[in-house]
């Protein structure tokens, strides 16, 4: 138990700076829906798709294998670092340096004519987030977990003040006559422009701090180390560029799939706009998910000599499925007054349907996370390219049959699939390699029955919003209700044993 609580206790430090830091991030969707156009929320969309896929061809999967020969390869630690971020480093300036050559002709495939300058501050972000990477991996390894939340949360807030700066300050100090017209080249015109100006500024202003907190590091690319490592890292590669395109893919393809006029007035880059905004919705799962993954990876990773870690894994497991399926029935049943309070202009709410099915979505993705565990401390991360290409291949075959079909419920429709498909491979594959002893039927009862009643609840309409509110919120006390009954014997002997100490 003390090693469940401390696994919590972690989780609670990083999710406290992921969860306060991106909700405030997520306030943002206030701004952009308010003051740029559904085309700029269309661009913003596709083009931070193609960041979270490109993150993964900058890093590598190097994080999870600095985890990994940090704590089980009787490696030194410092080498293993060292190598490490020399390697990104290198890796880093030979692709950013290639996507910042390749920006004119991503511009025009992409369909902004002109506009090169986008993808060059597009390899620039990118590049930051690289060289970024490996010395956050080792404040998080060093349980350094105020060190990382502070800097993550000073980062976030860098960039919304930026972002307030150029998307709503610098407009009324030019209306008020405070500052000129083009003072410093400001562009009114621009939308998408401002988003990804704040986050390059962002990023680049902490590389300094997090760098020193980390322990600066000696440049060394030693081939003893390096080789082992690259086996490990290239299943990863794929894994992640797998992944991403399960997440990404349905943001980054829509506009592109969605056939002309399927939404009356709407573009198909206005209609991913609309899209990208209720994903965002969906984002609140993916918070809870995220402050979990920075503390349990390298835990479970530590936890792994132990004997007994596959009942441990499987308690986490449980727990996991428990705090994110009331999660998720929270937010579905109060969509009817989240949706309108974020977005900043009418038009979005017409997706909001699909919210409970993305976030479904996420909560799997954070099951497969967990049941993931068996093929990273077994070093057969061969299985993880395979399962995660599967999902990816599902993903683009749905969006590319579903959404000119049923629009924005096709491209959510391919995140809960792959994710699902995913989850029953690595379960099936992890129990023949790797067994755990996971509550298989408590956690598939949960999980169904909480997406049910989320999609129940969202439709549910009594025609007043006072007990719209009150009877779709009952909801959950139902499902709590549920929870005790099949949780009774273990919450009494948990509370007998606390007792007792």
């Amino acid at each position: 138990m003390s090693n469940f609580k401390k696994l919590a206790g972690q989780t609670a430090v990083y999710g406290l700076s992921s969860i306060l830091g991106r909700s405030i991030n997520f306030l943002m969707i206030i701004v952009y829906t308010a003051y740029l156009s559904k085309e700029a929320m269309g661009s913003f969309t596709s083009i931070y798709a193609l960041i979270g896929f490109m993150n993964i061809v900058f890093t590598y999967g190097m994080e999870t294998t600095f985890f990994r020969f940090s704590t089980g390869k009787n490696l030194d630690a410092n080498k293993v670092y060292n190598t490490t971020q020399s390697l990104l480093i290198t890796s880093t300036l030979l692709l950013g340096s290639g996507l910042y050559l390749l920006a004119p002709l991503l511009a025009e495939w992409l369909d902004y004519p002109g506009q090169a300058y986008l993808f060059r501050w597009t390899a620039l972000i990118l590049s930051f987030d690289a060289i970024l990477a490996i010395p956050f991996a080792r404040l998080r390894l060093e349980n350094k977990a105020l060190i990382f939340a502070g800097s993550k949360l000073f980062n976030i807030f860098l960039n919304i003040f930026f972002n307030l700066l150029l998307i709503i300050g610098f407009p009324y100090m030019i209306s008020t006559g405070i500052i000129p017209e083009d003072f410093l080249g400001y562009r009114a015109d621009w939308g998408v422009e401002y988003i990804l100006l704040s986050n390059l500024f962002a990023n680049g202003l902490i590389i300094p701090f997090v760098w020193w907190k980390a322990g600066f590091f000696q440049f060394r690319l030693e081939a003893d180390i390096i080789k082992p490592m690259w086996s490990y890292s290239i299943p990863l590669l794929f894994m992640g560029l797998a992944g991403v395109t399960n997440e990404l893919f349905s943001r980054f393809l829509f506009e592109y799939v969605l056939p002309p006029n399927f939404y009356a007035g709407l573009s198909a880059r206005e209609a991913g706009g609309v899209f990208g905004a209720n994903f965002k919705l969906a984002i609140l799962m993916n918070l809870v998910i995220q402050a979990f993954k920075y503390a349990a990876e390298p835990f479970f990773f530590k936890q792994s000599a132990d004997k007994n870690s596959p009942l441990f894994y499987a308690k986490v497991m449980h727990a996991f499925i428990l705090f994110c399926t009331i999660l998720m029935l929270a937010i579905s049943v109060n969509l009817n007054w989240l949706g309108p309070l974020f977005f900043g202009q009418t038009g979005y709410e017409e997706g909001l349907f699909i919210v409970p099915v993305l976030l479904m979505g996420y909560l799997l993705l954070g099951v497969y996370f967990n049941l993931s565990i068996w093929f990273k401390i077994t070093d057969q991360t061969k299985y993880s390219f395979w399962i995660t290409l599967v999902g990816a291949v599902l993903t683009i075959a749905i969006i590319y049959v579903f959404v000119p079909i049923w629009g924005y419920f096709g491209a959510a429709l391919s995140t809960i699939t792959c994710y699902f498909v995913m989850c029953l491979l690595c379960f099936l594959y992890g129990q023949k390699y790797y067994p755990i002893p996971y509550q298989t039927g408590k956690g598939a009862l949960y999980l169904i029955f909480s997406f049910s009643v989320s999609y129940l609840g969202f439709y549910l309409d009594f025609g007043d919003e006072i007990v719209n509110f009150f009877l779709k919120n009952s909801l959950i006390l139902v499902y709590l209700g549920l929870i005790y009954l099949m949780e009774k014997d273990q919450i009494t002997a948990y509370l007998s044993k606390s007792k007792k100490h």
